[in-house]
């Protein structure tokens, strides 16, 4: 009997520690996405963090600023850039211009959709509302107002960005800030 209890007590430990540690990593990317000033990074397939490279984007619906459903499969034919960003997140501030500037500049002519999903519950939609007119955003912007949609995409990091081709499948995921070039290229690798 002590055997077995120490044994058990022993698989404890060895579980806990590898928590800690899967932990600690995760939180490790989360702060080197945030805080470092290059572009964001790419998550490779295997991560913790990767949703699904490779893999159809899983479909969801929310609400635009205006109260009409998105549905992100009705854009298939389309290649997507779908970011996930806060009105408080300085990155997500930082990137929105060029989000903006490609979308009027290359959008269309590349047959891209930029959704951009507010991440957060607790966001006043007045404060989305003013996010998006300071930033005179014209791309579809969609109000996470469910847990479920920031659980299915493992989004831990703001800002979180999915490059889908027009097949509907994650082609990369970007962890952190974007600017005009890193968009184009990711873009223009895209199916």
């Amino acid at each position: 009997m002590k055997k077995a209890l120490g044994a058990i007590v022993i698989i404890a430990l060895v579980a806990i520690a590898a928590g800690m540690f899967i932990h600690d990593k995760l939180e490790e990317n989360k702060k080197n996405a945030l805080d470092d000033d290059t572009p964001g990074y790419e998550v490779g397939k295997g991560s913790p963090q990767s949703v699904g490279l490779g893999k159809p984007a899983p479909d969801f619906t929310l609400n635009t600023l205006d109260g009409n459903p998105l549905t992100l499969s009705d854009l298939k034919g389309k290649k997507v850039i779908l970011n996930f960003w806060a009105t408080w997140c300085p990155p997500c501030k930082d990137e929105m211009p060029h989000f903006q500037e490609y979308y009027e500049k290359y959008a269309e002519e590349d047959n891209v959709e930029i959704v951009a999903v507010n991440y957060t519950l607790n966001d006043k939609m007045a404060s989305v509302e003013n996010f998006v007119k300071s930033y005179d955003l014209t791309f579809p912007v969609l109000l996470m107002e469910e847990e479920d949609v920031r659980e299915t995409y493992k989004v831990y990091t703001l800002p979180s960005t999915f490059f889908i081709n027009s097949k509907g499948v994650i082609e990369k995921q970007v962890l952190g800030p974007l600017d005009l070039d890193t968009l184009r290229n990711y873009v223009t690798a895209l199916e």
